[in-house]
């Protein structure tokens, strides 16, 4: 087991599927990743080395917006509508779906508080 940008990865998995796990790293990030570094195709998790861990780990939080970055300007973009009072904000504030989804017989687990 290894952790890298606070994403718990599994060491039988390959590089390419196992850094996908990363919030923010998709698969063709994570196949950018793997190229600039040199690192096999083949190559799992608990085969590499401290040294090619460290350089994933390094260049993942220089060129990429992980995790908690993430996180938090989602958070801030969340904010940012919630006080502009716009459509959205309101429905992100109410709890209720924004994107014109039904919510008369369906929408339950954001209408948790709604519910009878």
């Amino acid at each position: 087991m290894l952790y890298i940008s606070g994403a718990r990865l599994i060491g039988d998995e390959q590089v390419r599927i196992a850094s996908t796990k990363i919030d923010g790293i998709g698969p063709k990030k994570a196949i950018q990743v793997r190229y600039r570094l040199g690192i096999s195709g083949n190559i799992k998790i608990k085969e590499l080395t401290k040294y090619q861990i460290d350089q994933i780990e390094q260049m993942i939080g220089q060129d990429h917006v992980v995790h908690w970055e993430l996180k938090r300007g989602e958070r801030a973009d969340i904010e940012r509508l919630i006080s502009i009072s716009c459509y959205r904000g309101i429905r992100h504030q109410d709890g209720s779906p924004l994107r014109g989804q039904r919510t008369h017989t369906n929408a339950r687990t954001c209408r948790k508080r709604i519910r009878k």
